[in-house]
């Protein structure tokens, strides 16, 4: 069964978020000198991406019946980390949410891990 088919990944990348994931994705660029294997989809390699980080399984034990080797998502989680997409995507979904009225922003909090110390006097 292709994993994509399943119940797990339906539930881990269900369509509506492919969807909003699917724009900010680098197109994949083939080889100048050719060559090489045919590139896995990008929606598979989400999906194993989105496993890893939510059932937090070190990437050595990705299962096998994602079909996507772990070198392969891990170059790809890199290379969107790199392009910026998760920024991005978690940008999208507040802009989402906030449209549609479903964050409270009168409640909002600031993880002081997030931002720099001030150096110096206040």
């Amino acid at each position: 069964m292709d994993v994509l088919e399943s119940s797990l990944a339906g539930r881990l990348v269900p369509d509506e978020l492919w969807e909003l994931v699917e724009p900010l994705l680098p197109r994949f660029e083939g080889r100048w000198q050719g060559g090489g294997t045919a590139p896995i989809e990008d929606r598979a390699v989400f999906t194993a991406v989105v496993y890893v980080l939510t059932s937090g399984c070190a990437w050595r034990h990705l299962p096998a019946e994602f079909g996507v080797s772990v070198p392969t998502a891990h170059r790809r989680f890199q290379a969107w980390t790199r392009a910026g997409v998760w920024p991005r995507l978690h940008r999208k979904i507040l802009d989402l949410h906030g449209a549609a009225g479903q964050v409270d922003w009168s409640s909002v909090i600031v993880d002081a891990a997030s931002l720099r110390a001030k150096k110096g006097e206040a």
